[in-house]
């Protein structure tokens, strides 16, 4: 018999959703707001290894690429949920009551 193969990466904790509708939209704007940082971090890690490599602290080329690489891959998941949840947003307010 095959053993099934455990995943080696953990699925982060989600919280369950509340029924009806929150007025406030914290919950959103948290997320938005973490989201908007970790794209903001990653853009930093990449500026400080380019700028190390430039000026010499460190000689590895391939880390300042890989750095730009995680926050040019970062930006563009960013946008495209961004995309997604604008899509989901104009198709509800096309739905007819």
């Amino acid at each position: 018999m095959i053993a099934p193969i455990s995943p080696h990466i953990a699925l982060p904790a989600l919280t369950p959703v509340a029924s009806g509708v929150s007025g406030s939209g914290q919950e959103f704007q948290n997320i938005l707001a973490s989201s908007i940082s970790g794209v903001e971090q990653k853009h930093a890690e990449a500026q400080t290894a380019v700028n190390k490599f430039l000026t010499g602290e460190t000689e590895e080329l391939h880390t300042a690429a890989l750095a730009g690489q995680r926050a040019e891959l970062s930006l563009e998941l960013f946008l495209q949920v961004r995309n997604k949840v604008v899509q989901a947003y104009q198709e509800v307010m096309r739905m007819q009551m």
